[in-house]
């Protein structure tokens, strides 16, 4: 691995006790330019993984916790009247941030998070002032309670698809969660995080995933992968074509994470999962997104492709 990515992974690591891998794919995504989308229940170190990361790599952190009174305004910004320059001055909301934690988004409305994906999709915020370009680097991470569905609003499959990999943090290893409980929790040791990358770097490293080689067999076999997808009867929503770039980025940025400028299989069948199954929909869905059904699906169809060799 890269020295600043190993580097970066036990900052994140010293404070963030569960699943090693969650670490890595949040880094794929952001090696990538993409979005994240925690479904997990409360408690689990949703915020601790998104402020870790942004004290390592020394960038603003904002949060947006919604609620179904959560206005558009609230997320993007407003503009308000100065009465001594005679005009409107915009006031940035908390999307403008580098490491944007979007708690609970689908309590907000359809309205409130049409204009939050907008802003990931573009990059950008459109105001009274004209266009304004959101920081770089930028990336939001967006959490969900899958358990309530009272007074929620389930992001709809073109919404869903907008996210660069979907997964689920679950409950830490035993011996790090009771050592958690000894050391009062997570705060502490949050505090004393070091940046040991800056802006900049993380922004080289993403030019850098670009460039890692995907042989043309590979090629094949990820577009076999993605082609299953739309030729099963039980799938009413296949992998679009805007799945199969981020699952063939991923693919570089998972080879990247692992310390090298060449993609192999293995990268394709790390990543399929977290990247491909939220942006497929089976017939026999109960319409509240991804589940068991789907990630099913994708294992089905990583085991019946050949591995090119």
């Amino acid at each position: 691995m890269n020295g600043g990515l190993e580097r970066l992974r036990a900052a994140v690591g010293s404070v963030y006790r569960g699943n090693a891998e969650a670490i890595d794919l949040v880094l794929i995504a952001i090696l990538s330019r993409g979005h994240v989308l925690i479904e997990d229940v409360p408690g689990v170190g949703k915020t601790t993984l998104a402020r870790a990361i942004g004290k390592a790599l020394d960038l603003k952190f904002t949060r947006i916790q919604f609620t179904s009174d959560t206005l558009p305004a609230d997320v993007l910004g407003v503009s308000i009247f100065n009465a001594a320059e005679n005009r409107f001055v915009f006031h940035p909301g908390p999307i403008f941030g580098n490491v944007v934690l979007a708690d609970e988004i689908n309590r907000a409305t359809p309205k409130t998070q049409s204009a939050l994906l907008q802003a990931m999709n573009e990059g950008c915020v459109s105001t009274d002032e004209g266009t304004l370009e959101l920081p770089r680097p930028f990336v939001v991470i967006a959490t969900q309670n899958p358990v309530e569905y009272l007074g929620t609003y389930p992001l709809p499959e073109s919404q869903l698809d907008r996210f660069f990999l979907r997964l689920s943090l679950g409950y830490p290893p035993a011996r790090d969660e009771k050592d958690l409980l000894e050391r009062g929790g997570a705060e502490r040791t949050l505090d004393s995080v070091q940046a040991v990358l800056q802006p900049e770097d993380l922004l080289a490293l993403q030019e850098r995933v670009a460039a890692v080689r995907v042989s043309p067999k590979l090629l094949d076999y990820v577009y076999a992968l993605v082609e299953a997808t739309r030729k099963r009867s039980d799938l009413r929503l296949p992998v679009s074509t805007r799945g199969a770039q981020a699952f063939y980025r991923a693919i570089q940025a998972r080879a990247l994470v692992a310390g090298r400028d060449y993609a192999l299989p293995e990268d394709a069948q790390s990543v399929a999962g977290p990247v491909l199954s939220h942006r497929i929909l089976s017939i026999s869905s109960d319409g509240f997104g991804t589940g068991p059904r789907e990630r099913d699906v994708i294992r089905t169809i990583l085991e019946g492709i050949p591995v090119p060799v």
